[in-house]
């Protein structure tokens, strides 16, 4: 687990840079198809999604019961639904890449503009740590030619 310091703005340049913003969703998009045939199943987003356990009831001690079972698959078949755009039954990668911007957009929108410590997974990849990466990368760019502009000045 990392924290990472983050906004908005953070997450929005990270999507209007489209060759980074690609690499990741080139990643993770291989990493889901699991059998290689360049679309995701309804299997494989699932299985993605159950990774996430954000279901799996109210936690330790917690008095939550467990979801009904019927109504996880009915929200994992929704959540599939929304990624299917043309209603295939399959996710291409088209499908997938303009789903994950409304969704990093969405977020972008709910942190605002004021910075946030965020823990993230830095095992499995995270889009909210390489959008801090890419912040960062982009910060120690400017840093660096600003140096070597005073450098040339001098």
């Amino acid at each position: 687990m990392s924290v990472v310091v983050l906004d908005g703005s953070t997450v929005r340049s990270f999507v209007a840079d489209e060759a980074a913003f690609s690499r990741s969703v080139d990643a993770r998009f291989a990493a889901l198809d699991t059998n290689g045939d360049g679309v995701l199943s309804r299997a494989e987003l699932r299985r993605a999604l159950e990774s996430f356990r954000l279901l799996d009831g109210g936690g330790f001690g917690s008095t939550e019961p467990p979801p009904v079972p019927s109504e996880v698959a009915a929200l994992y078949d929704s959540v599939f639904e929304q990624f299917d755009a043309d209603h295939s039954g399959a996710v291409d990668h088209a499908e997938f890449r303009d789903e994950m911007r409304r969704i990093m957009l969405a977020v972008a929108d709910g942190l605002g503009s004021q910075p946030l410590q965020v823990a993230v997974d830095d095992q499995g990849g995270s889009f909210l740590l390489e959008a801090a990466e890419h912040e960062e990368a982009m910060i120690a760019a400017r840093v660096r030619k600003e140096s070597k502009k005073e450098a040339d000045g001098k």
